[in-house]
């Protein structure tokens, strides 16, 4: 009697505990026939992410009373067209830490939150701040082979996208509309060597969105003993009602090196129960002599067959002047030739 009455609360003290919190599984399958043609060579492929990033996740929040909660955020990257998963940087350090492309790795996000009034403190690999502006402010999302030039060809070095090992605040929302982070990232070396500091980075993002419009700057700095990596880029929407326009500049500064800056411009248009998206992006690298420039357009059309599952189709053609050869989907192209790439594909959300 007394082992069933201790079964009983126990049962009851868990039961307590997980209306306390929850956990959500979700993710994004995203199939795409990509084709890139260039003056060397052509490729054809089915590959993903053409419109969103393929991933699998899991998510959790506990309520910790008070105001105050705790959350977790796991997100794998998935190569859906052959079952691996994606590569990732342990180190903000490029190729030396990459790890994956077979196993599941939790390469997309990987934090643990504390949140409450003051913000959110979260640990863990994470987006950077200067990532978000060339994202958020792409009618492409930065998906595909309509993403902005200002990402494909950026020098931003391996914490363009994300950083490991960060420790990232965010302000509380209901601030009239401001927003921002700070975002300081660690590359975990030994002490007593040159390249000790390399991988560590400090980034900080500014915000204002209210009504139709939404602004906001970021500024990064990565060192490397090979050269600091500066990053600024300020970016903007307003919503016509009508269709969206977004647009948005971006500079990246290697330190006793080369200086590379581009800007996008674009829209999003509804029609019906899809959407028309357009960009232009350039990006051009200063160097002794000659300053390598790409430039591109991407027009693409989304068709939401409901809220989950949607078909899409982009185009895109870079062209390349003073010795640049940016190419799409895989082709080959000689320096300041065209190149041109075609999306198709069908993304299924959960």
């Amino acid at each position: 009697m007394k082992k069933s009455l201790i079964a009983l609360a126990v049962l009851a003290a868990s039961g307590a505990a997980m209306a306390q919190s929850s956990v959500t599984l979700f993710g994004v399958v995203d199939a795409t026939y990509a084709y890139g043609s260039g003056s060397v060579s052509n490729k054809s492929q089915l590959t993903n992410s053409g419109y969103n990033s393929s991933r699998l996740g899991f998510r959790g929040v506990e309520d910790l009373g008070g105001g105050l909660s705790a959350s977790f955020w796991l997100e794998a990257g998935v190569n859906n067209d052959n079952g691996s998963g994606a590569n990732t940087s342990t180190n903000n350090q490029g190729a030396s830490g990459a790890t994956g492309g077979g196993g599941l790795t939790f390469n997309r996000r990987s934090t643990v939150s504390l949140n409450g009034g003051f913000g959110e403190v979260r640990l863990g690999r994470d987006y950077t701040p200067q990532f978000w502006n060339l994202t958020v402010f792409d009618p492409f999302g930065t998906n595909g082979v309509g993403t902005t030039q200002t990402l494909n060809s950026s020098l931003g070095g391996p914490t363009t996208v994300r950083a490991s090992n960060s420790i990232g605040y965010f302000l509380p929302g209901k601030l009239g509309g401001f927003y921002g982070q700070a975002q300081y990232y660690m590359g975990e070396n030994n002490s007593g060597t040159p390249a000790k500091k390399d991988g560590n980075g400090l980034a900080l993002r500014a915000g204002y969105a209210n009504g139709p419009i939404n602004v906001a700057l970021a500024f990064s700095e990565t060192k490397f003993v090979s050269g600091n990596i500066q990053a600024f880029n300020l970016g903007g929407q307003y919503d016509l009602g009508v269709a969206k326009i977004m647009a948005h500049y971006n500079s990246d500064d290697i330190k006793n090196g080369n200086e590379g800056t581009g800007f996008l411009i674009g829209g999003l248009i509804p029609v019906g129960a899809g959407e028309v998206r357009l960009a232009y992006s350039t990006y051009k690298i200063d160097t002794v002599g000659a300053d390598p420039r790409s430039n591109k357009i991407a027009l693409g059309y989304v068709h939401n067959l409901s809220k989950r599952t949607a078909l899409y189709t982009t185009f895109a053609r870079v062209s390349n002047k003073n010795g640049a050869a940016q190419s799409l989907n895989g082709a080959v192209t000689a320096a300041n030739r065209n190149s041109t790439g075609y999306d198709f594909g069908i993304r299924h959300s959960f």
